[in-house]
């Protein structure tokens, strides 16, 4: 019998079955979210528009963001443990069927970003490595054990895909001139999104990854490029500690990596089958879908930045 909220249908020990789709493939293209390298999300019905909403919801999260980062040290880190948790949990809502340890996840997060901010770089291998028998010795707690690996497995995914993207956001905020550092990569990360998207509307013509997200385009992810490597360029003028060709590279190497982090986050989504990680953001979506590309962006920048010798 299988355990409530994850428990495969083939038993303990079997990974939980995908359901198959009946879905023609022109309703799974309309339900792909867009952005990231071109199109964009289906017109609302009545042909309204959601700009008013986006807006809104924009507002308040773009003086959160600038503050937390100004503000750096401890309230940077509870910020981003704060945004980590949220995301971590919309993950393991995808992932219920796997039966996820939440709570070890959880646990592991905090613990990535405080020894981040006060130990050594190194040291985020100790919360790593000691989240392995954290998360078994939560998990042997349950009363049923249905799925056990997967459950496991998928919580430990979810602590490397956002938490240690965290960690590095930290070191990031770290560095001499991290605030600024900070402040461009989220510019070039958000600008660019905001590019592909344009781009994919107007020119968009060859799909990109048409398996994972149908909507985004080669156009889209060359637009994408251009502008988020122009917008940390631009943000880069004003900062005299910058040279305007190592803004150009940083700019250019989140630009590249930012996509990478949105069809990573497509490619979980479209597995299953979900148009949006959450309404944290309402009409932004969860904080996944705002934080996708942040989460490959950060790491990114840097080892860039500690490579052009700004560390």
């Amino acid at each position: 019998m299988s355990a409530r909220g994850g428990g495969g249908r083939g038993g303990r020990g079997r990974p939980p079955e995908p359901r198959p789709s009946r879905r023609r493939p022109e309703r799974q293209a309309r339900r792909d979210e867009g952005g990231g390298s071109g199109g964009g999300p289906p017109p609302r019905r009545g042909g309204g528009s959601d700009l008013g909403p986006r807006i809104l919801v924009a507002i308040p999260a773009l003086a959160f963001a600038l503050f937390i980062v100004m503000r750096g040290g401890l309230v940077f880190a509870l910020g981003l443990i704060a945004l980590g948790i949220v995301a971590l949990g919309e993950l393991y809502r995808m992932m219920r069927r796997s039966r996820p340890i939440d709570l070890a996840g959880y646990i592991s997060l905090v613990a990535l970003v405080l020894v981040a901010l006060y130990k050594e770089r190194a040291d985020v291998l100790i919360p790593l490595v000691a989240a392995f028998p954290l998360v078994f010795g939560l998990a042997l707690t349950r009363a049923r054990l249905d799925n056990l690996a997967w459950g496991m497995a998928a919580t430990l995914f979810g602590l490397f895909w956002i938490g240690l993207p965290l960690a590095h956001a930290v070191f990031l905020r770290e560095l001499p001139h991290g605030d600024g550092l900070m402040i461009d990569v989220l510019i070039a990360t958000f600008i660019g999104d905001s590019a592909a998207l344009t781009g994919g509307r107007l020119w968009g013509r060859r799909a990109l990854a048409p398996d994972i997200s149908p909507k985004k385009t080669v156009e889209g992810l060359a637009a994408g490029i251009v502008g988020g490597t122009a917008a940390f360029w631009l943000a880069g003028l004003y900062q005299d500690w910058l040279t305007g060709p190592d803004a150009l590279l940083l700019g250019f190497l989140v630009a590249l990596a930012a996509p990478v982090g949105d069809l990573f986050e497509s490619a979980v989504k479209r597995d299953f089958e979900v148009k949006d990680a959450g309404r944290f953001f309402g009409a932004h979506g969860g904080a996944l879908d705002r934080l996708d590309a942040v989460f490959f962006t950060v790491v990114v920048a840097f080892y860039a930045a500690l490579g052009l010798g700004y560390g």
